[in-house]
């Protein structure tokens, strides 16, 4: 179906897997177009439950944009190029209302090191490399970099990650608060699922909500607070949150249906 991924769909998540490793999983037009593509799957089918993106091999995540696609560009194809790929899948992953996860095995780099940033959260396996080497290109990330890497690190750090280039590995990205977890290699896609099963048995609305709240927070939207208060006034219009309440007080667990 897919010229650069693979997908598979076991227990509700959905694994999109970047398939170029001869390329190091580089984002070219062609995965850019089939990853807008697939997203539209994960928003659109009620069996699809969460995501995770990753990449094949254990050499890459993904490590880059594809640079021979950028010789021919001038200031508008450039602009073109970042706001496509932004419209079509970065902010796209980042305000899916299901869960998804970067699973980061190898380098993480450049475009790739955005796709990871505008997923929910991040795991990584302990030999990911995380980088902005933007600069040394005479470019700037333009994949939203610039933004979520500041959001999730600050500012300091931020500027000097991107102004040096300079790549971190996986534990120095769990210290700053780039991923959530490592682990070895072998295990990184059973570990990142075991997470989103966990995930997958809590209301699937309220998750959702739970999204758009810290998406709000995150982007500094000054009318946070007030989203909360509205969504949380939402739940109590769900089927979801009446089995919740009484699966509480019966002493039972919940299930959720999603409605």
């Amino acid at each position: 179906m897919y010229k650069t991924l693979l997908t598979e769909l076991e227990k509700g998540t959905l694994v999109i897997t970047v398939n170029r490793p001869d390329k190091m999983n580089a984002l070219n037009k062609d995965v850019i177009e089939e990853l807008g593509i697939v997203l539209d799957e994960v928003y659109n089918n009620d069996e699809i439950k969460s995501a995770i993106i990753t990449g094949a091999g254990e050499k890459a995540f993904v490590a880059g944009a594809d640079i021979s696609e950028f010789i021919s560009l001038d200031a508008a194809g450039g602009s073109g190029l970042a706001k496509k790929g932004q419209v079509n899948v970065f902010d796209k992953i980042e305000n899916c209302p299901k869960p998804v996860v970067a699973a980061v095995n190898g380098f993480s780099l450049g475009g790739g090191c955005e796709l990871a940033m505008a997923c929910h959260f991040r795991v990584a396996s302990a030999n990911a490399k995380f980088g902005q080497p933007e600069v040394n290109l005479g470019l700037i990330p333009g994949y939203g970099g610039t933004q979520r890497l500041t959001r999730l690190i600050g500012k300091g750090k931020a500027m000097e990650m991107i102004m040096t280039a300079d790549m971190v590995g996986a534990e120095d990205a769990k210290a700053l608060g780039l991923v959530n977890h490592v682990f070895a290699s072998e295990e990184l896609l059973a570990k990142t699922k075991e997470i989103l099963q966990k995930i997958q048995l809590k209301a699937p609305v309220a998750v959702a909500h739970v999204i758009a709240c810290i998406n709000d927070s995150a982007n500094g939207d000054h009318h946070g607070f007030e989203h909360e208060i509205e969504r949380f006034g939402a739940c109590f219009t769900t089927d979801d949150m009446k089995e919740g309440v009484n699966a509480f007080l019966e002493k039972r667990k919940p299930v959720f249906k999603g409605k």
